[in-house]
């Protein structure tokens, strides 16, 4: 999307390589996997770190964004899950909030984090083809930021909706209540808190 990607020394920045199974929830779901591992990774590191989740794989602490995931396809229906986390920095020059773990007064070494987060991602792959994308889900949602918080959606058409966070649908989906109360299921878009 044109965003500029800095990688200082000290924060963490990792992939893996998921390949589905016959069977396995909707390969885009991976994202609500990655998130559930990392949320526990780091509230197993840093036991007083107040973070929330945010639609549908970034790790939020206040309005501030400490980490974000990325999925994308490879080879034969192979999944890179990229996942970047600010340990030790944060950029300064971003229009929206962000922060690190260092800004929040913890020291988190790489290797002690990514050992974490491997163990926590395994886990949590196997919740995801065990007991499916509802489970995932309903795991997700504990970890979210509260059902009528403010959210405005970014389109890839560019249309900006204004709505509040409504939960998730059966597949992952956002749903969004808009103003006149009707709920649109979200797929794909830039999600802000307002």
């Amino acid at each position: 999307m044109g965003r500029a990607w800095a990688s200082p020394s000290g924060n963490f920045y990792g992939s893996t390589l998921v390949r589905p199974l016959a069977g396995d929830p909707p390969p885009a779901s991976l994202a609500f996997v990655a998130a559930i591992a990392l949320h526990d990774t780091l509230l197993r590191l840093v036991p007083s770190l107040s973070a929330t989740l945010k639609w549908p794989n970034d790790v939020m602490v206040g309005d501030a964004k400490l980490s974000g995931i990325l999925l994308e396809r490879s080879g034969e229906g192979a999944v890179v899950v990229g996942i970047g986390v600010n340990l030790a920095f944060h950029p300064l020059d971003v229009p929206r909030p962000v922060t690190s773990l260092a800004a929040l007064g913890a020291d988190v070494p790489v290797p002690v984090f990514q050992q974490e987060l491997a163990d926590r991602f395994a886990a949590w792959l196997a919740m995801w083809r065990a007991d499916g994308l509802g489970a995932i889900c309903t795991e997700w949602l504990a970890r979210a930021h509260p059902i009528g918080t403010p959210l405005s959606v970014t389109q890839a058409d560019g249309q900006v909706l204004p709505g509040a966070f409504d939960g998730l649908a059966a597949d992952g989906a956002l749903q969004l209540r808009l103003a006149d109360g009707q709920v649109r299921a979200i797929h794909a878009g830039d999600v802000f808190l307002v």
